[in-house]
């Protein structure tokens, strides 16, 4: 029997469980990438049931269907020209009203509909119990019941996916009816749009252009002038009628309507007892005991990842470093084996014993903050803090996730209000040490000199990008604005999840690190055969050894560092022929050498993210600031280390 194709689009507000639902369908199977001609992430997987293969794209987490952000340009134009059989609508049961809102504006879209009422066992804690059928009664499209991180109610949800799309259920969305001035407006900016030809419902134009969308406004405007002067004449009278905008009508409708269907299907009781929970969500914002537990939490983090890392470290370098023997027996001494063991092999071996041990459970810990909602609870301690230095209160979240990867952390930095803050977002998120610069901060100052001084360069980094921000911020924004997020809920984290994210991680470093490091290592073998290596370090040695203090082939390490950071250590490590590297850089070394990789540009792939949000001037500037003020701050360090010793 063939198999049948369907495409399904999941959607909905930030924090419902849409990406834990799309991992319970998908597993394995994604692929991560960008929209076309966006910066924003697209998320694809597929998954075999009952004779269909489902394509499910996993749409950015949005509250409306206007083009405010990125985010919900990329989501309207995907479900208005792709046209996916079916549209699954995640929503949080613990916080229907405020849901419903966003699925109202799909029903009004026209794509068939399902939705998935995620988040009930949250719910009922909360003493809120959801009726589904009452709810499929209000809104005219089937509700299924699910808790996603156990995977509850995901084959009854795949059963009515099948249903709908074979056309056993009928879908009959009931949608929101406005009051008569409006209604009789969207009649008659209807039959204006006769003839218009354009892949949305005529009814969800006439809403847009009532609305003053802007997009849709250009559109019609660059097709018929005409209408939209009549339509703002329209406008115009609804809001002399009313006294308010025509937007906030309509929203204020939207929302009533959303009310009603609540009323209809949802009752409160009284809340479970409170619950470890419950009092955790106070301590971990309060304002005396949240910023102690979240310096505790952030340096447990950093203690497991350097005791595991140098653990697993020695243990993966004590036995692949004794394999060169067995190579050298098998392959004999010659030259193309020298090239195959210290331009290939040893490459692999320092990127598995080096970087490897540090990422690995860096990723784990990050996955599991982000599932458990603490991460949020972190960008609202430091709001007010980010304040009193400058920085705009938003800006620590892409902040928390340049602990990751500065790329998604750049890309983050889009919740900005205006451009300037996104350009100095970006430009203060990319002096945060990534996972790459962790694995040399761990890697090289907490293996040789201690936890100790790691955190102290930790420390030394904020105080930095603080200041750098504030000068920054003061000189070119003004005054920030209140930070303005949704707090998700406290829960336990889903291990399946966790395991998922940080596989997936993981994997996009051996995909790509990988082949860099080995590409990498025969480039610098190749050097050091043809003689070019100690040419290229004779030529950066006034600023190397001269200024930074460090040995000569540091300065080649560091060019190729631009490519990925924890390629300077593993390059060195290859180049000295050990990864003891107390053998060949001292205590004052190891500190200058980190500290230069910690503050000059990550990597090539977060300067082309730069450029692609930015430009490639603005991306320029903000590269070679970076490159210059890494060693000038190499080289005052140098001379206030000798100084004191």
């Amino acid at each position: 029997m063939n198999e049948r194709e369907t495409s399904i689009a999941l959607a909905g507000n930030a924090n419902v469980g849409k990406s834990v639902l799309f991992n319970q369908l998908t597993g394995l199977t994604q692929t991560i990438g960008n929209w076309p001609g966006k910066t924003v992430e697209r998320a694809e997987g597929v998954l075999r049931f009952k004779g269909y293969v489902m394509r499910v794209v996993d749409l950015p987490g949005i509250y409306s269907l206007s083009t405010y952000s990125i985010e919900e340009e990329v989501s309207r134009e995907y479900i208005a020209n792709e046209k996916p059989d079916l549209v699954i609508n995640v929503l949080d049961a613990s916080v229907l009203e405020r849901n419903l809102f966003f699925t109202l504006q799909l029903i009004e879209l026209g794509q068939p509909l399902i939705v998935a009422l995620n988040q009930t066992d949250l719910a009922k804690k909360k003493g809120i119990g959801i009726d589904p059928k009452k709810l499929e009664e209000a809104l005219g499209i089937p509700v299924i019941p699910m808790v996603a991180t156990k995977g509850i109610g995901i084959s009854e949800l795949l059963d009515r996916v099948v249903e709908v799309v074979e056309g056993r259920i009928e879908s009959r969305p009931a949608g929101i009816r406005y009051g008569k001035e409006i209604e009789d407006a969207i009649v008659e900016v209807e039959s204006l749009l006769d003839g218009v030809d354009s892949n949305y419902p005529r009814r969800w134009l006439a809403i847009k252009l009532l609305e003053g969308d802007e997009e849709i406004s250009d559109r019609i405007r660059k097709i018929n002038p005409t209408i939209l002067r009549k339509v703002e004449e329209k406008t115009g009278k609804i809001e002399r009628l009313h006294g308010e905008p025509a937007s906030l009508i309509m929203i204020s409708e939207r929302y009533t309507a959303a009310n009603k269907v609540t009323n209809a299907c949802q009752k409160i009781s009284t809340p479970q007892e409170v619950g470890w929970t419950e009092r955790l969500e106070d301590l971990t914002v309060n304002q005396v005991w949240g910023y102690p537990i979240m310096a505790v939490t952030l340096a447990s983090m950093l203690i497991t990842i350097y005791v595991f890392g140098n653990f697993a470290s020695d243990l993966l370098g004590s036995f692949l470093g004794g394999l060169k023997p067995t190579f050298e027996g098998l392959f004999g001494v010659g030259l193309l084996s020298q090239i195959a063991w210290d331009g290939v092999i040893q490459g692999v071996i320092a990127g598995v014993t080096i970087a490897i041990p540090y990422i690995v459970p860096f990723y784990i810990l990050l996955a599991v903050l982000e599932d458990s909602g603490y991460l949020a609870r972190i960008a609202f301690l430091m709001d007010s803090i980010m304040h009193k230095i400058g920085l705009h209160g938003k800006a620590f979240i892409p902040m928390i996730l340049g602990y990751g990867c500065n790329v998604p952390a750049c890309l983050g930095c889009r919740i900005m209000e205006t451009e300037e803050e996104r350009l100095l977002a970006a430009f203060v998120t990319t002096l945060i040490p990534c996972a790459a610069r962790t694995v040399v901060i761990l890697g090289v100052v907490g293996a040789f000199l201690g936890l100790p001084w790691a955190l102290l360069l930790y420390a030394i980094n904020l105080a930095v990008v603080f200041a750098l921000g504030r000068i920054a911020f003061k000189m070119f924004v003004g005054k920030p604005v209140d930070l303005i997020m949704e707090m998700p809920s406290y829960r336990t984290p889903s291990w399946k999840v966790v395991a998922k994210q940080t596989w997936f991680r993981v994997k996009d470093f051996a995909y790509v690190a990988f082949p860099i490091i080995i590409a990498g290592s025969l480039a610098l073998e190749t050097l050091k055969l043809t003689g070019l290596l100690s040419v290229f370090a004779d030529a950066m040695s006034p600023l190397i050894v001269g200024w930074l203090g460090l040995p000569a082939i540091a300065g080649i390490v560091l060019i190729f560092g631009v490519l990925r950071k924890e390629l300077t250590l593993i390059m060195l490590a290859a180049l000295a022929g050990t990864t003891n590297l107390a053998l060949i850089l001292s205590p004052t070394q190891m500190i200058v050498f980190t500290l230069v990789i910690m503050f000059y540009i990550p990597c090539v792939s977060t300067i082309a993210a730069l450029v692609k949000e930015f430009g490639y001037r603005k991306a320029s500037y903000i590269t070679l600031f970076e490159i210059a003020f890494a060693l000038l701050l190499g080289g005052i360090t140098l001379r206030i280390l000798t100084i004191r010793i």
